[in-house]
């Protein structure tokens, strides 16, 4: 499906990076710090971290849009790995990133609880989560994000999750996600910061 979402000339959701991301960056620390973005798409979130100087590794089952991330890297004159995996399945190296940025990441419930393992597992002593997706009440608009709410995130998942960190933001909200044509309009989203101790 992806594959198929991102065999298009534009970029689906746009070339600049998520707002609550760009928001929020300064938390990952002084460049150059190793970031993993999870489900990174066309790229759009790790060629802006790796504009900031950092070493980002973007992982995305498409390889189509992987194609087009090392393409917009290429394009913005920044150093930029990609790794084509299946996040419900692939095993991170342990403490092997400062940052691990997940935006919009939307995997089946089943898969879930692997990944948020995986995360905790690849953070570095100190190392720093930055998460935003949809919650389920986005499922029945029609400005982006999975049309079942069984794909989406909601603070209580995370805080569950990631009870072993220290969690500095958990949030749900409304606010306006303009992106691409991809995200276009009001969203139900969930914020969520962790630092590993």
């Amino acid at each position: 499906m992806w594959d198929e979402r991102y065999s298009t000339d534009d970029y689906v959701y746009g070339t600049e990076p998520n707002d609550f991301l760009r928001e929020q960056a300064e938390r990952i620390g002084e460049a150059p710090k190793r970031v993993l973005c999870l489900a990174d798409g066309e790229g759009r979130n790790g060629v802006y971290l790796a504009g900031l100087g950092h070493w980002v590794t973007s992982v995305d089952a498409s390889s189509v849009g992987l194609r087009k991330a090392a393409q917009l890297a290429e394009e913005k004159g920044v150093a930029l790995t990609t790794l084509n995996a299946d996040l419900t399945a692939h095993e991170f190296a342990p403490e092997s990133y400062d940052a691990v940025v997940s935006i919009f990441c939307h995997l089946p419930a089943e898969g879930r609880p692997h990944l948020h393992r995986q995360v905790i597992r690849a953070l570095k002593p100190g190392g720093v989560l930055i998460l935003e997706a949809y919650t389920p009440a986005q499922a029945s608009r029609n400005t982006g994000g999975p049309g079942t709410p069984d794909r989406t995130l909601t603070a209580a998942e995370l805080d569950a999750a990631f009870a072993e960190l220290e969690i500095q933001l958990s949030r749900e909200c409304e606010r306006e996600v303009l992106e691409g044509r991809g995200h276009t309009g009001p969203g139900c989203v969930v914020q969520f910061i962790a630092r590993k101790p």
